[in-house]
């Protein structure tokens, strides 16, 4: 037991804690003085949970985990199937299981993890040898669409990406055809490309379609990336007032309590899917940058643990949750200052959110057990 305590990761356990406490005290600034109060004490609360979960995890082999994964992949989607037909809705997504306590969990969130896993046995099993579109490539990719059109009709567009960024980090890392990696690329840039065409061209039949069916809401934000010109005042309305409070951040910002547009209501979810909002309007230029490094400073300790893993499935693994993590912080802070789609995800450690901030301590968790059990490999 204490031969393990030993073994953590101090860096990656200090990281965890600046992030708790940067946290909380953003948590704070949004929701002071609104129905919302109080959430930084639930986010506190969360985070102790969270090391609880981080500490397990890291003590339990990893490897048994990798091992398990198919049926650990199986239980997700099991998951993903339940909560569409019993789950409950918010935010007109139906994708949570409302527990005791107030606790409520989205599955979405747990099958990012389940996802890595289960990539990550399988390619390892390739021992480095490039992989081969049919008996590699195209299963692994069956593996991940069906969560993906699972979640996707939640309609939940933000965690359904991240699995497909998660398909394509992973692959990358397990040695993929650069012939394939052309064609991959040639054959999204053709989606995108006929993608936007479609959407233009019959802009208003796929408006009314999506309307009717409970998805108009993509629309808008895809108007609002796209035609920014063209969007409605209530579709532009928080990427417009996001860009407008980080830049009144400045250098410096505006001070602690002290965000104009946050305190007025101008900012919606402040708390959570905007809480970078809260970080450039009070602590500007500065503040944001200082949570850039920290996240620097996690990754880079991510990969140096990965670089030096002796058994390759832990290092795909490790790739896996970085290529979530990278992502979601790209995403997150890109759909506040203009340069990615409106979408739900949330700022890693940062937002609150108790199914989110677990799946994430857990993760890294993951990355401690792999440092900590590099004896033999297992035979997968």
């Amino acid at each position: 037991m204490f031969d393990k305590l030993k073994k953590l990761d101090v860096p990656m356990l200090v990281i965890m804690l600046i992030f708790m406490g940067f946290s909380t005290l953003v948590i704070h600034s949004a929701t002071i003085n609104t129905q919302f109060a109080g959430y930084d004490m639930h986010n506190l609360r969360n985070y102790g949970l969270g090391f609880v979960v981080l500490i397990g995890v890291s003590f339990f082999n990893y490897r048994l985990m990798l091992k398990a994964s198919p049926y650990i992949y199986g239980i997700g989607i099991i998951l993903l199937v339940a909560v569409y037909l019993f789950g409950v809705e918010k935010n007109s997504a139906k994708g949570w299981f409302s527990l005791p306590m107030g606790l409520d969990v989205q599955p979405a969130e747990l099958v990012k993890l389940f996802i890595i896993l289960l990539l990550a046995y399988f390619i390892a099993r390739r021992k480095g040898d490039q992989l081969t579109f049919f008996k590699d490539i195209l299963p692994i990719g069956l593996f991940v669409l069906v969560p993906f059109v699972l979640v996707l009709i939640q309609p939940d567009l933000g965690n359904a990406v991240i699995y497909l960024v998660i398909l394509v980090g992973m692959l990358w890392i397990g040695n993929v055809k650069y012939t394939h990696v052309l064609i991959g690329v040639a054959i999204i840039a053709a989606g995108i490309a006929t993608f936007l065409y479609v959407f233009q061209t019959y802009h208003d039949p796929i408006q009314q379609y999506l309307g009717e069916r409970g998805y108009g809401h993509w629309v808008a934000r895809i108007d609002t990336f796209i035609n920014p010109e063209s969007a409605s005042f209530d579709q532009a309305y928080q990427v417009n007032n996001s860009i407008r409070a980080i830049g009144s951040g400045l250098l410096l910002g505006e001070g602690y309590l002290l965000g104009t547009s946050v305190h007025k209501g101008f900012i919606p979810y402040a708390y959570s899917d905007s809480v970078f909002v809260v970080i450039g309007e009070e602590f500007g230029f500065v503040g944001s940058s200082a949570l850039l490094l920290v996240y620097f400073l996690l990754i880079y300790r991510m990969v140096l643990i990965s670089i030096q893993c002796r058994d390759r499935a832990g290092s795909f693994i490790i790739i896996g949750i970085i290529s979530m993590f990278v992502f979601q912080i790209f995403q997150n802070i890109g759909m506040l200052i203009g340069i990615m789609p409106l979408t739900g995800i949330t700022l890693p450690f940062i937002s609150y959110g108790g199914t989110s901030l677990l799946i994430n301590m857990m993760s890294i968790g993951i990355v401690m057990s792999i440092k900590m059990h590099q004896e033999k490999p297992l035979e997968y």
